[in-house]
């Protein structure tokens, strides 16, 4: 439930950054399409406390966006956010929030990170955000960055 959690929590800053929409206006959006039309689809549909997981990761970043963004800027080399394809940048932002702020587990946290930018990214979204991720975890753990304790 996690994964699509995060899914919708990255459309939502897909739709906010790409579209200048609203955090708030793109959160309404994005939940819209989980509902369920029919009742065999609610296999696919974010429970409560699913629902309640996606909004926080983008409140979080919200209230973070500015140490995130710097996290991000200073750990990616050769690109700025301007060049980089517009899914990419909403999957790091997320997980790099994620990564600083959420005591989840680095390895299923990228790994879901990696996933998402694959479905919604160019051919090579996923190298791309698998090794800005691994860079910014090397910054973690070596003090660079500070971020909350993880959970097992």
């Amino acid at each position: 439930m996690r994964r699509k959690a995060r899914e919708l929590a990255f459309k939502v800053l897909f739709e906010h950054a790409v579209g200048g929409v609203p955090l708030e206006a793109a959160w309404q959006h994005a939940t819209q399409e989980v509902e369920p039309e029919e009742a065999d689809q609610e296999a696919d549909v974010l429970d409560h406390e699913g629902l309640l997981f996606a909004q926080r990761l983008v409140q979080g970043y919200a209230a973070q966006q500015q140490t995130v963004d710097e996290a991000l800027a200073s750990t990616i080399e050769g690109w700025s956010f301007s060049q980089m394809a517009k899914t990419d940048l909403a999957v790091l932002r997320l997980a790099t929030y994620e990564m600083l702020f959420e005591p989840t587990p680095y390895a299923p946290l990228i790994e879901v990170a990696v996933k998402i930018a694959k479905r919604y990214g160019g051919e090579d979204s996923g190298r791309f955000v698998n090794g800005v991720l691994a860079r910014l975890l090397k910054r973690i753990e070596a003090g660079e960055l500070s971020a909350v304790a993880k959970s097992d």
